[in-house]
């Protein structure tokens, strides 16, 4: 084979449309081999402890065969990418000989991208398998927040008995756009069926602050779907966030989320009336984030009996059963 015959070797990779299962990636390669080459060769890999991805085999067949298209080349559901992932790719260029085999060009640099947040799509498809685990509505009438003292003695001390808006952790899927993103006061509203009260038992500690549910979820706020997950158990988790509307947090949310009518929806409704009333669904834990910061004295701070070491229900970073059929969709987990 002449010298004239060799492939270049691609270079100026670059990672386009970015999304939480596909990328678009171009490269440049001389006139020559644009007009001659057959296929392309993509090999993609998660990158790993921050350290430049090596790949271990660059002389056998990599991940993906592609035959030559114009570049951009959109990729996707070859790899199942998962959201918020950090990636390294490299390519090669081939022309296909008579006998099958390849003439192939020098792998080009590794280039890192991170995938992106689930779309409005994909949230869209976990908010459907979420309203058919919703079940049947129950009435509430508080939101309240179950800490331990220090918490509220640090409320109190350092922050003008106003509870500070935390940064949602990396707890249920990997894709939900609030994750490591968005701030607010964590706050539930589940019942026991019995009572129709809050539960007397909490991961979180014995000491529970509640607030009248109108004060937060009325005309005036708008309610956003975020997530649905679980954790290994047999619990499900459906994570709304409640803004006001115009809000910092409601600007956030809006066009990342569905937005959910506070009347009709499967999990959290507003009843009009004279004496509005509120219902929560039964068969999930909503955990409801509101975006604004929550003064002590807009609502009760009171002890509650009962258990505080239920640490299996506790949610902080959390990672999603990635088997589990009731709560995962088809983009990563």
């Amino acid at each position: 084979m002449g010298e004239a015959e060799v492939l270049s070797t691609p270079h100026n990779i670059q990672i386009s449309d970015v999304t939480c299962d596909s990328f678009r990636v171009a490269w440049e390669m001389t006139p020559e081999d644009t007009a001659r080459v057959t296929h392309y060769f993509i090999d993609l890999s998660r990158k790993e402890g921050g350290e430049q991805n090596r790949f271990k085999h660059r002389d056998v067949p990599t991940k993906l065969v592609a035959k030559a298209v114009p570049l951009p080349m959109a990729v996707r559901g070859h790899w199942f990418l998962s959201p918020r992932t950090d990636y390294c790719v490299a390519v090669q260029t081939a022309i296909r000989q008579p006998d099958g085999d390849y003439q192939v060009s020098e792998w080009s640099q590794v280039v890192e991208f991170c995938t992106g947040d689930y779309a409005m799509d994909h949230l869209q498809q976990l908010f459907d398998k979420a309203q058919g685990a919703a079940g049947r509505m129950l009435q509430f009438s508080v939101f309240y927040r179950n800490q331990h003292p220090e918490y509220f003695h640090f409320v109190r001390t350092e922050c003008g008995g106003v509870m500070p808006l935390s940064l949602k952790d990396n707890s249920g899927s990997h894709g939900s756009p609030i994750n490591g993103k968005l701030g607010g006061v964590f706050l539930s509203c589940n019942t026991e069926f019995d009572t129709g009260l809050p539960p007397k038992d909490s991961p979180y500690g014995p000491l529970r602050f509640h607030i009248s549910a109108g004060h937060l979820l009325n005309p005036n706020t708008h309610l956003y779907f975020a997530d649905f997950y679980c954790m290994y158990t047999a619990y499900h988790y459906v994570v709304l966030v409640l803004a006001p509307a115009g809000s910092e947090g409601d600007r956030f949310c809006s066009g990342r989320m569905p937005l959910l009518d506070i009347t009709a929806n499967p999990f959290l409704i507003y009843v009009p009336g004279p004496e509005p009333t509120f219902r929560h669904a039964s068969d999930v834990i909503l955990e409801v984030l509101y975006t604004e910061p929550l003064a002590l004295d807009q609502g009760t701070l009171q002890q509650i009996s009962g258990h505080h070491q239920l640490m299996s229900l506790s949610t902080a970073n959390a990672k999603k059963d990635p088997s589990c059929k009731v709560c995962n969709i088809s983009v990563g987990r």
